[in-house]
């Protein structure tokens, strides 16, 4: 087969040949369709033409996909859920991921043990958890894992499963973005400094935020935000370019876990801000804010219809909900699940992913090409920061080809 992909005279020496070749190339195409993208990569050393169809499929295989895991797959275990979950579905998985955001509960994914050492006991953090789920994902891939109080996340098989607002109790998920042409996904992470907190441009710049006339969508996450000045830094970085025709939304979590993209070790103490910038002609984007006169499942939907009036394709589209701690089932007068189920009423086939944190970002805003619905200028800091609050967004990475 060697000989076919390259061998002897060339295939353009013989048109019979060229015939057969492509004709067999089409057939090992189809066929490789069906295998996940890891054992791509072992078929891709086969030969050369071999190799070259698992290109193509690769370059073909473009939508975003996820592993969740919730109530059902935890338990007593050792390893969290979603650790276990990326485990076994990973080999199943039909891209090759190239950025990777992940969510798990703060109550058991990071762990908190007693030093008792010192005349004071003192609580240490252990990130077990985070290593092992970074081993799982390929060296050149960049991740992004926070860990939050609850979680949102819809169950994997279909974007039309219902999404669950899971506030107490072992949960995660990891969303999966593979090289997308025309998108660029960066992750950013700015780390507090009492001695200078002042934020260059250039560091700005390097990551996509300014001077990028094809930015459309900043997810942003401050952590450790009960640290003191946690806030007002998280405010400082947000204000640099809040000011843009951008998508701006995310809010404030208890740990950053992950950051692949860093050269320098992961300070679990250290107070700042991370997040994803999502960059293309091709991306259309929409938030709402249900405030804190959203209190019932009429007035959730209203808020539905707003973000459903923004028009954006739901094909390729992906969905997220940032919660405070103080909405969910208590807030709906001990009714669960309001909020992602009236997205999942209006966005039957979008899945919903997100958190219930400690501090929202966001505001009624949509951006399709040129059209903004609320302009950003109109539009100052203390508008961005909420509480009693929860952000919806959807983000549409272009038509799927």
């Amino acid at each position: 087969m060697e000989l076919l992909g390259g061998g002897g005279r060339g295939p353009c020496a013989d048109p019979q040949g060229t015939f057969v070749l492509g004709n067999l190339a089409e057939v090992v195409e189809r066929v490789l369709t069906f295998l996940p993208a890891k054992a791509l990569l072992r078929a891709a050393g086969v030969c050369r033409l071999w190799r070259e169809c698992a290109r193509r499929v690769l370059r073909l295989q473009r939508g975003v996909t996820w592993v969740s895991a919730g109530l059902a797959g935890a338990g007593r275990r050792q390893d969290h859920c979603l650790v276990r979950a990326l485990a076994e579905e990973l080999e199943n998985v039909h891209i090759l991921p190239q950025t990777v955001l992940y969510m798990a509960d703060s109550e058991t994914f990071i762990s908190l043990e007693e030093c008792r050492g010192h005349k004071r006991a003192r609580k240490r953090t252990t990130m077990e958890a985070a290593f092992a789920l970074e081993k799982l994902f390929p060296k050149q891939c960049h991740i992004l894992g926070i860990v939050t109080p609850g979680i949102v996340v819809t169950p994997m098989g279909s974007g039309n499963n219902r999404p669950q607002e899971i506030e107490i109790g072992e949960s995660g998920f990891a969303l999966l973005f593979p090289q997308i042409e025309g998108i660029k996904i960066q992750p950013f992470h700015f780390i507090k400094d009492p001695k200078n907190l002042t934020l260059e441009r250039h560091q700005l710049t390097e990551v996509g935020l300014l001077d990028n006339p094809e930015l459309r969508v900043v997810l942003v996450f401050g952590y450790n935000c009960c640290k003191v000045g946690a806030n007002n830094y998280l405010q400082r970085v947000v204000s640099a370019f809040s000011d843009m025709n951008v998508i701006l939304a995310g809010g404030q979590v208890d740990n950053l876990a992950s950051l692949t993209s860093d050269k320098q070790p992961l300070d679990i103490d250290a107070t700042g801000v991370v997040g994803l910038s999502f960059s293309g002609h091709r991306i259309q984007s929409a938030t709402v804010l249900l405030n804190e006169d959203v209190n019932d499942e009429k007035t959730v939907e209203a808020a539905m219809q707003r973000l459903k009036a923004a028009n954006i394709p739901e094909r390729n589209t992906i969905g997220f909900m940032f919660a405070c701690v103080g909405r969910g089932f208590q807030y709906y007068r001990a009714k669960g699940n309001v909020e992602a189920d009236a997205f999942r009423k209006f966005f039957p086939s979008v899945p919903l992913f997100g958190f219930f944190g400690n501090g929202e970002i966001g505001c009624d805003r949509i951006v399709t090409g040129n059209f903004v619905l609320k302009k950003c200028n109109e539009v100052k800091d203390d508008d961005l920061f909420h509480s009693y609050t929860t952000i919806m967004v959807l983000i549409h990475l272009g038509s799927s080809k």
